[in-house]
């Protein structure tokens, strides 16, 4: 009997090390599915916006749909310049107050966030929780009274109307977002800042904000993208086609009552995308460890 024992216990050693790398290989070939999947369904509706941009009006409005472009046209781009869209002015409005707005939103988000981590009063936790309530409200419910405020305050149909509009949406999530990453950043510093007698805002400018650039950056391309795509309050406040954003300007000049042109709104949505990708890009590296960084402090 202890002759065999020391001979089955190699068999069955062997065995399990040979089970092992069958479930890796499962599981990474279903992982790798899963991935393929993913990005099928996330890239599939956008290689099929820049194909459609280059397709000409019969073949973009075909029965039989093609994958790829029988007869490659620019006409769609060179419209977008040439023809009778102020497209360029919708263009340059959507950066400007998107810019504008991330800007300051994230600023004063950066002030409303070191106040709820570091100060102490007594309305600081019922404050930072109706800010955070003001954020479950939907957007149509609010867009009534802040079109009688805008009219009251004549800045309807006017820059300075929008990006407050913009701002105050974006500001509970942004201050919320800051704060979780001022949470992350020792006390002790801000202590050893105070003995050099700095003051609270010069703390903030020059010590905390430099210590928080990813939280910054991923701050404020979220405030950035999401004025971008604003539909419904430039929609509804903006009245002059040339001060009109993208997304109310494309929507109005493209869709018609008998005819819709998919082609002139593909090559329009296609152009209206690269400067998301562009920002996004630009600050991937401080988005990842500033959604990370603020996740990790909140916890």
């Amino acid at each position: 009997m202890t002759q065999t024992a020391p001979q089955r216990e190699p068999e069955r050693s062997t065995g399990r090390r040979r089970s092992k790398p069958r479930r890796r290989r499962r599981v990474s070939t279903t992982s790798w599915l899963l991935i393929g999947l993913g990005l099928l369904v996330v890239l599939g509706p956008l290689y099929w916006m820049v194909t459609s941009s280059f397709k000409n009006r019969l073949e973009v409005t075909a029965l039989d749909p093609t994958l790829f472009p029988q007869e490659p046209t620019v006409g769609n781009y060179t419209g977008l310049l040439t023809g009778s869209l102020p497209f360029p002015a919708f263009f340059l409005n959507s950066v400007f107050t998107a810019t504008v707005t991330a800007v300051i939103a994230t600023f004063v988000a950066a002030m409303a966030g070191y106040s709820f981590s570091r100060a102490k009063y007594r309305l600081r936790g019922p404050l930072s929780l109706a800010i955070l309530a003001v954020q479950m409200l939907p957007f149509v419910v609010l867009i009534g009274p802040l079109y009688l405020l805008m009219m009251n305050l004549n800045l309807l149909n006017t820059y300075v109307g929008l990006i407050l509009g913009y701002t105050t949406f974006a500001l509970p999530f942004a201050a919320w977002m800051m704060k979780s990453f001022i949470d992350g950043v020792p006390i002790e510093i801000e202590e050893a800042a105070r003995v050099d007698g700095y003051s609270r805002f010069a703390i903030l400018v020059r010590v905390v904000l430099p210590l928080t650039v990813p939280g910054l950056a991923a701050t404020a391309v979220i405030i950035f993208i999401n004025s971008w795509n604003n539909l419904l309050y430039p929609l509804t406040l903006m009245t002059d086609p040339v001060r009109q954003t993208l997304p109310p300007g494309l929507l109005q000049s493209f869709s018609g009552q008998y005819q819709f042109d998919w082609g002139g709104m593909m090559a329009a949505t296609t152009v209206t995308s690269i400067p998301l990708v562009i920002a996004f890009f630009a600050v991937q590296r401080y988005m990842v460890r500033g959604l990370t960084g603020g996740s990790l402090a909140g916890t």
